[in-house]
């Protein structure tokens, strides 16, 4: 595991973050205004639970930066710990099953961008700036709900406008309903998988940081750079 952030660390970590934000939301306003400009539309393009993690991500990272520059109040870890987990499996899902369909690539240096980059970047910031509290269960189980309703809404668009996001959200392929829901199913399970590994090793370098500075555990801690309040 990466070592806790040092003083050196914190002081190009928020400039970092900015950097990474602005980078991204060039890359969707690229991709939005494809969108805009081809059958795809501006509706379906927020309509992809990848631009809406990206956007999330944008934010949290923009704020994050901006916060660390000024001596703001960082963002909750709650938040944080969200967006990792639905960057983190959009990045998997883009791997393992989407990749092979090129009617997904709205622009190729995009997707590279938002499905391969940003994971492994948002990743890494919380690796270098683990949570500040211990995250318990039920916060993973927390970071459910936005999933949970965006596929209430993919599956409920899809039916009304008859057009899905992703090809497992798809009843008109091959399995039906049935495999939608097998996909679900096995989706959710990742979430959780992986909402769970996210939180345990936020957790396990937030302990190792608070042994090595004799901060107890279970306090507030201030992030580097931000005093307590």
């Amino acid at each position: 595991m990466p070592a806790p952030p040092t003083a050196w660390t914190a002081s190009w970590l928020a400039p970092a973050r900015l950097a990474v934000a602005a980078f991204v939301a060039v890359a969707l306003c690229f991709s939005g205004y494809r969108a805009a400009n081809d059958p795809t539309g501006v509706v379906n393009f927020f309509s992809y639970f990848t631009n809406l993690a990206a956007i999330a991500a944008v934010a949290v990272l923009g704020y994050g930066g901006l916060a660390g520059l000024t001596g703001r109040r960082p963002v909750p870890d709650t938040v944080r710990g969200a967006v990792v987990l639905y960057v983190a499996i959009t990045g998997l899902v883009y791997g393992t099953a989407l990749a092979a369909y090129p009617e997904q690539l709205v622009i190729p240096w995009v997707d590279d961008v938002v499905n391969r980059v940003l994971p492994l970047l948002v990743l890494a910031d919380w690796l270098l700036d683990p949570p500040a509290r211990r995250l318990r269960p039920v916060t993973v189980l927390g970071w459910l709900a936005f999933p949970l309703l965006y596929l209430t809404y993919a599956l409920l668009r899809g039916r009304a406008a008859d057009w899905y996001p992703y090809p497992f959200l798809d009843p008109n392929l091959h399995g039906g309903y049935r495999r939608v829901a097998g996909a679900c199913v096995l989706t959710a399970a990742g979430f959780l998988l992986v909402g769970s590994a996210v939180a345990a090793v936020g957790n396990a370098l937030a302990a190792r940081r608070d042994a090595r500075s004799g901060a107890v555990p279970s306090g507030r801690h201030a992030r580097p750079g931000t005093a307590d309040t």
